[in-house]
């Protein structure tokens, strides 16, 4: 049946957007589906914010509460910033995904669930004493349960596959309802199941009929009477791609060594959520990448240092358990004032706490984390895409000033994805890199009078030995002084450092109005739902503007003169308040926090309304 004579039968509506979020155990392929489902999304032209959710145990039992693994796609016809606060579409494939994810639902929202799962051991696993596809747990939702185990069996009846094979292609019978249901075209994911299983073409062929098979389900079926539509978007022209945040940050390491000139080195040890970006800079080797897999984070970040020091762009990165066990050696990059990166996707804590989840807890460590006067640089992106920005902003600094920087992302910017304009070679900045060469009388400590930087002075070049390590250097020559007053001039000479490229980044200046009844500060991945939040706001008469900072110490020159422009200042976190602490400290502002720390980003309503209330 075509989609013209369907259109005829049942109700088409053409929605502004719409929010879907599948769900499942940790293998039934949600992250791979949901992630299809994005990239059919990206081709077609919407905009889109993603919201993957994994669960933190490695092989929790099946059909358990703790092992429901999700993913959240908002996408529409004009421009928005968050994957949605309530999806509108729930696919469950078992009743612990329902369970878990029953309380996010919008009012009227539509529930899909694989009725095959219901089975008493997997209703007795996810706590239900009965089934509640029967009777009243979900009246006011608009309930379609199909028995996909059987329907994806019967669509594969005519291959050898096992039952059990077969089961696993149940994800792409879900997918290929859903994508009936709003207008979307199987070519795209076609085409990747079959580059995907060339080598197994009985999966290929399997997994192509169940996402057909679920298309055209829904075409045929009678009990979904009505389907969607979300026009294309209308977008600035240019070449886009989807992109996730780790990955960005990847690509923009990547780019700004080729902009430097540069060989880059990432020494890391894997921890989640920060293995993406090692996943994805081992990729690159034909663009003079070197990657390193340290056995812990101690010889990680020493492998950085050396690198740094032998002239290559050096990297590490990791969540915030290894940034503490980093932070010595950190101290030891910042007293040989050499340029390095350090990358710390932030997830909850403390200690190992919630691996998957994300948080903004890490400021203060990033901060102030180190023995000593031992102050660097922190930058922080605000959205997946502006990782790749942010990581080449990270690269200018670090060389520039021959001092090593924080790059803090967190869970939610490095999982989630968005679309992304591929920029133009000659738009983005150029990263000017200067090694002297061979001399007499040369000072290792003698510094440009602009940036107070040091020489990055290369090993093997003649006549440019000098003393390296963590005892403190005497002032030019770079000689070992125990010297008190000496001590004082270099801890100050490397504070004006960082604080001196306070007038080498961008100014502050708020989304809104420039002066007002309030300014609310965010930093990191809160962007989108702070961005959203205040233009709704705004939209009601409200006096709120939104200022969104990248540049974390140094923090922008004008920000005190910013923030005393407005009546009441307002920081929304996902922590107990680290930014309000350092604004109130520095600039004597009585800024006062909305917090949240339940490993969530967060919703749009919930500011919205903390907004309000602060208002007053």
């Amino acid at each position: 049946m075509s989609n013209e004579t369907q259109s005829k039968s049942k109700n088409k509506r053409t929605l502004e957007r719409a929010a879907i979020r599948f769900a499942g155990d940790s293998g039934d392929g949600m992250q791979l589906v949901g992630g299809k489902f994005t990239e059919t999304a990206a081709v077609y032209g919407n905009d889109f914010a993603t919201l993957p959710d994994f669960p933190a145990e490695i092989r929790a039992p099946a059909g358990s509460l703790p092992g429901v693994s999700g993913y959240q796609i908002q996408f529409s016809r004009s421009d928005i910033h968050t994957p949605g606060d309530a999806p509108d579409v729930l696919v469950a494939m078992n009743p612990a995904a329902l369970k878990v994810n029953l309380k996010d639902l919008s009012e009227d929202a539509m529930i899909i669930v694989n009725s095959d799962a219901f089975t008493p051991g997997n209703l007795k696993k996810a706590g239900y004493a009965s089934n509640p596809l029967e009777g009243d747990t979900l009246k006011g939702f608009r309930l379609y349960s199909f028995p996909i185990n059987k329907l994806t069996s019967d669509a594969l009846e005519s291959t050898e596959l096992s039952k059990k094979e077969k089961d696993r292609c149940k994800n792409f019978f879900a997918l290929g309802l859903v994508y009936w249901m709003f207008d979307r075209p199987l070519d795209s994911t076609l085409t990747w199941i079959v580059s995907k299983f060339k080598k197994l073409p009985a999966i290929a062929d399997a997994n192509s009929r169940a996402l057909k098979a679920g298309f055209y389900f829904g075409e045929t079926t009678e009990t979904i009477r009505e389907f969607y539509q979300i026009p294309q978007a209308e977008v600035a022209p240019g070449i886009y791609r989807k992109i996730a945040g780790n990955e960005a940050t990847a690509i923009g390491f990547v780019t700004a060594a080729q902009l430097a000139g540069k060989q880059l080195f990432y020494g890391s040890y894997p921890i989640t959520p920060a293995s993406d970006v090692l996943h994805e800079l081992a990729k690159h080797k034909n663009f003079g990448v070197r990657t390193f897999q340290a056995e812990d984070e101690i010889a990680a970040i020493g492998s950085t240092i050396g690198a740094a020091f032998g002239g290559s762009l050096a990297l590490t990165g990791t969540s915030g358990p290894g940034l503490a066990l980093k932070s010595e050696a950190l101290g030891l990059a910042v007293i040989t004032e050499l340029p390095m990166v350090l990358i710390n996707v932030q997830r909850g804590g403390p200690s190992t706490g919630l691996p998957t989840k994300t948080e903004q807890s890490d400021l203060l460590q990033a901060f102030f984390g180190r023995n000593g006067e031992c102050p660097l640089f922190i930058v922080a992106p605000a959205t997946p895409g502006d990782c790749f920005y942010m990581a080449i902003e990270a690269c200018r600094l670090a060389i520039k000033y021959m001092a090593p920087v924080i790059f803090l992302s967190d869970g939610y910017l490095a999982n989630g994805a968005e679309p992304w304009m591929v920029p133009k070679l000659e738009d983005l900045p150029a990263i000017p890199v200067h090694h002297p060469g061979p001399m007499e009388d040369f000072q290792p400590y003698l510094r440009d009078p602009e940036t107070r930087a040091r020489p990055w002075a290369l090993p093997g070049t003649p006549g440019l030995e000098h003393r390296i390590g963590g005892l403190e250097k005497e002032n030019v020559t770079g000689n070992v002084s125990y010297d008190s007053e000496n001590h004082q001039l270099m801890v100050r000479m490397r504070a004006a450092k960082i604080a001196g490229a306070a007038n080498d980044i961008p100014q502050a200046k708020p989304d809104g109005p420039d002066e007002g009844d309030m300014l609310v500060v965010g930093w990191g991945g809160t962007y989108g739902a702070l961005r959203q939040a205040t233009e709704t706001l705004r939209g009601q008469g409200k006096s709120v503007a939104h200022l969104h900072l990248r540049h974390l110490n140094p923090f922008p020159a004008n920000l005190g003169e910013v923030l005393k422009r407005y009546k009441k200042v307002v920081v929304p976190e996902l922590n107990a308040g680290q930014l309000r602490m350092l604004l109130r400290a520095e600039y004597l502002v009585d800024a006062t926090g909305i917090n949240k720390v339940k490993g969530k980003p967060f919703q749009v309503g919930e500011l919205t309304h903390a907004i309000e209330e602060a208002l007053g």
